[in-house]
This record gives C-alpha cells, structure tokens and sequence, in this order.
C-alpha cells in the first residue's frame, strides 16, 4: 500500500511530489499527461525568478524537478474512481488501451485542473479541430499569415489573442462586455497589461459587447464566425481559424464523495482537506479564489505537507 498517491500531473502535482519525495513518502504520481494548462498558457511573465519563459519549457522544469528525485509516475493513467476501504482508498485507473489498474494508497491529492468549456454553438462540434481550437498555444502556428478570431473576456482569451498577433495577418477578439471602467474596458478580469497591449496591436480588432452565435463552415473547415451585437443584430466575420476561450471546467467529475461547489470545483480548507477525511486537493481544481501557477504550486506544497501530517498519524 503507498502512502499517498497524487492524480495529476501540473504546478500543483509537481509542487507537492517535491515536497513528499524529500520527505521520503512512499508515493506515486498518476496523471494523464504532464504539464496541464501549464504546458497550454504560452508565454509565463509572472513566475518569481524567471522575467519571461514558455509555459510548456516551464512544465518541463517542474517535471524535471520531479524526476530528480526518483518519483515514480504513471504517465498516461486516468484515475476513474476512488473508492473508500476500511481507512484507506483504493484507486481506479484506465489508459488509451483499454487496461484497468488498481492501486491501494492511505491518502490522495487530486490535482487533476480543468478543461476549456465549449461555446455551445451551432457548428462548434462539427468544425472542432477543423478551425475551431481550444488551444492557442497548440495551434496557433497553423494559422499564420491568416485571419482568425479570439473569443473570450479574460486573462485566456488575451494571452492567446496577443500569441495570434505575431503568427495571424487579421486577428479579432471578440468580448461580451462593454468597453467601459465599470468593466475594465470590456475586460472584467484582465490584467491591465495585457489589455493595453492587445489595444495597442495594429492588427488586433476587438468587436464588445458580442454574443457568438455560430461557427460557419466550407468543405468541412472554418470559413467565418456568427455575432449579435448589443442590439441583438447578427454579423458574420470571415476567419480561417476560431480560438475558443470563455472559460474552463474543474476536472473533478470522478469524485463522488467530497464536496463540491455550484460549478464543481473542490472544496477546501486552509490545509487543502476536502471533505472527507485522508483526500486532499489542491490548484485549479479547487475553489480557490485565483487560478494562477503560483498559487497551484503553493496549494500543492500545502496539501503535500498537510498529506504528510495526516499520514504520520494515519492507522487502519
């Protein structure tokens, strides 16, 4: 039986395995891939030490930092199930081929993040990876000397609209708000930097207070994006390339018995405990206030300490 097992493999993931290795636990990492949005958010400005890298060099370096100390990790694993035994958990996990595995462990730490949500549009589904992309950081280059649209009103629309700017010959963003103080000229929780710089861009166009209503295709690919405006009038932008990002969704889906909040995130304490006792979670799955790499990194040391607190009294 392990100690501790960790589901996820980003900031939070990396932040507590570096903490427990030292420490000496008998633990592993299961995740699905490695990195997270990490790996997705293009260029990181705001990691204390470091002035400017790319978020996937950055993912690097914490998984580098990780394997240093010989943690053993299950790349490829998705943990479907965690089932309570006696005081322990027994975890279930598949990968792409189909295999089952089982592990016993005495604690968990869930740093499984989120995933982007949809718009929810006509068109969405059938042009998804034909043009339409949730991963700027991903796909952008495919796109370059092109026209393509932003959509979003946050720090992860203009991160990646600033991206577009230096690949794209036309780049719009579209926001829902209005370009007004009250809403952050049209960017309730932007960073004012990056505001700036993408009013600034000479190819940038930012369209307000826009409602998407489709995504138009040709031939099976990406030939346009549908619009209200305030008024409830309907436009159409010609565009080779649609990015979406109007948010995301907490990964927390297959845990059944902590408690969760109205938009599913986990919910914790000051230590990083759930709900239920021995199952800690930690980063963007939780109701955390901020979704930064900072914080995930710290949440992550927090529950990889309280995790180790909890073991040093744990009996079955």
């Amino acid at each position: 039986m392990y100690d501790l097992i960790i589901i996820g493999g980003s900031a939070a993931a990396s932040s507590a395995a570096i903490y427990c290795a030292r420490r000496k636990l008998n633990f592993k990492i299961i995740t699905l891939d490695t990195g997270g949005e990490v790996a997705l958010s293009g260029e990181v400005g705001n990691w204390p030490g470091v002035i400017s890298i790319q978020g996937f060099e950055l993912a690097k370096k914490f998984n580098e930092h990780v394997k240093s100390y010989g943690v053993e990790i299950d790349e490829g694993w998705k943990v479907e199930k965690i089932t309570p035994v006696k005081k322990h958990y027994r975890l279930t996990s598949t990968n792409g081929a189909g295999e089952t595995r089982e592990v016993e462990t005495k604690s968990v730490i869930i740093t499984t993040g989120i995933h982007p949500r949809r718009l929810g549009v006509p068109g969405e589904d059938e042009l998804d990876r034909k043009g339409i992309t949730y991963c700027t950081v991903c796909d952008g280059p495919l796109f370059k000397n092109k026209t393509t649209v932003t959509i979003g009103s946050g720090n992860s629309a203009l991160e990646p609209v600033l991206m577009m700017a230096t690949f794209a010959k036309k780049v719009y963003l579209l926001s829902k708000f209005a370009d007004t103080p009250e809403n952050n000229g049209g960017f309730p929780k932007g960073e004012n930097i990056l505001i700036e710089k993408a009013k600034a861009a000479s190819n940038i166009e930012i369209i307000y207070e826009a409602t998407t209503t489709a995504a138009i295709g040709d031939n099976g690919r990406v030939k346009g994006v549908k619009y209200k405006d305030k008024n409830g009038e309907e436009h159409e932008l010609a565009v080779e390339g649609i990015m979406v990002h109007v948010g995301t969704i907490p990964n927390s889906q297959f845990v059944e018995k902590v408690k969760k909040n109205k938009i599913g995130e986990i919910m914790v304490d000051e230590k990083c405990r759930t709900s239920v006792k021995g199952i800690f979670a930690a980063g963007d799955v939780t109701d955390v206030a901020y979704k930064q790499i900072g914080i995930a990194a710290g949440q992550g040391i927090i529950a990889g300490l309280a995790a180790i607190e909890y073991i040093n009294l744990w009996k079955e």
